[in-house]
């Protein structure tokens, strides 16, 4: 059973930095891309950043640019989300999300396993 597990989410004021954790079972990271999305109160999930299989390529949304950095140790079995420079409209639910398939991807709909995850607000 896949099971994609989410952690390090919490209060942080503006201007704060964060690491989320995904941590994965039931799957061999390393054939796996993988993502991180997010949703706030209200609005609909959102791209925030995938890495590829090989962890050479990696993309991110517009507003997170040069603010966030995605990584992953497949030894682990482990995806991280380093946040940094964090802002209020950061606050959102993140998910971590797997896909099979072979090149990063910001789509949704390729993701097949996400955890439940983990709640992050930016507040002062």
């Amino acid at each position: 059973q896949v099971q994609l597990i989410e952690s390090g989410g919490g209060l942080v004021q503006p201007g704060g930095s964060l690491r989320l954790s995904c941590a994965a079972s039931g799957l061999t990271l390393s054939t796996y891309t993988m993502g991180w999305f997010r949703q706030a109160q209200g609005k609909e999930r959102e791209f925030v950043a995938t890495i590829s299989r090989s962890g050479g390529s990696t993309y991110y949304g517009d507003s997170m640019k040069g603010r966030f950095t995605i990584s992953r140790d497949d030894a682990k079995n482990t995806v991280y989300l380093q946040m940094n420079s964090l802002k209020p409209e950061d606050t959102a639910v993140y998910y971590c999300a797997a896909s099979t398939l072979f090149f990063a991807t910001y789509r949704l709909s390729a993701y097949t396993n996400w955890g439940q995850g983990t709640q992050v607000t930016v507040s002062s």
